[in-house]
């Protein structure tokens, strides 16, 4: 069967004991897959460049018609549909290698940043109209996560993946249980910063309000699957 979907995640990364994007790339596979949506979810490492040469390599493999990457930001409270990538790694902390790359390109021959090529505004829409507290951010750091956004866009830029969408998407990290709902590693995070595009979601509808907890299984289940065209999701 052909990969449709490719899915992938992070490892955990700093002071971080868990990191929910693999998670949640992994749940939303299993449910694409049972409703037809041919999925692969993959873990890529919190490293520069490793991330991206493993990205490369899955999608040669799959051949996939949709990419999403996902990374958990812990400054946020919502998905966040990130809408540019930049061609920079300027990292806050080090990453799993220990590497803390400072003002470099990602691509010496690419453009300033890249667009995603997913629709974020009809994503939001979906997202909002099943009560998923969401945004259309304008930034997704500096980071190992727009690290592999750009080389994504990149990647699917050249020619050979003609008519593949791809995109980055945020998630809030999970809640530590002995922090009184603080994130694991508060303090570390990946995600830049975020606007507009969320006004729809109302107050009372927060991450946590909403679902009792930011990595409630229930969320993370259809939280991809809810950006999947064609999926066929139980209410």
């Amino acid at each position: 069967m052909t990969t449709k979907v490719l899915l992938t995640g992070f490892e955990p990364f700093g002071r971080h004991q868990l990191n929910p994007s693999a998670q949640a790339v992994s749940d939303a596979a299993a449910v694409l897959n049972k409703t037809g949506v041919a999925t692969a979810a993959v873990e890529l490492p919190c490293v520069f460049g490793q991330a991206s040469r493993r990205l490369r390599r899955e999608i040669a493999l799959h051949r996939p018609e949709l990419v999403i990457c996902v990374g958990q930001a812990s400054g946020r409270a919502r998905i966040g549909l990130e809408r540019v990538a930049v061609n920079i790694d300027d990292a806050p902390i080090v990453d799993n290698a220990g590497e803390q790359p400072v003002d470099l390109p990602i691509a010496e021959d690419g453009p300033a940043a890249y667009f995603s090529t997913l629709p974020v505004k009809a994503c939001l829409r979906e997202l909002t109209a099943r009560q998923i507290p969401a945004e259309v951010s304008q930034s997704a750091g500096t980071y190992v996560c727009n690290h592999v956004f750009y080389s994504l866009m990149h990647e699917l830029a050249g020619g050979a993946f003609a008519g593949t969408r791809g995109g980055f998407v945020h998630i809030p990290c999970a809640p530590r249980p002995d922090a009184g709902g603080r994130c694991c590693g508060d303090g570390d995070c990946d995600g830049g910063s975020s606007s507009g595009g969320g006004g729809e979601v109302q107050p009372g509808h927060g991450w946590r309000s909403q679902r009792g907890c930011r990595g409630s299984s229930l969320i993370r289940r259809y939280q991809m699957g809810a950006l999947v065209p064609g999926a066929r999701l139980p209410v």
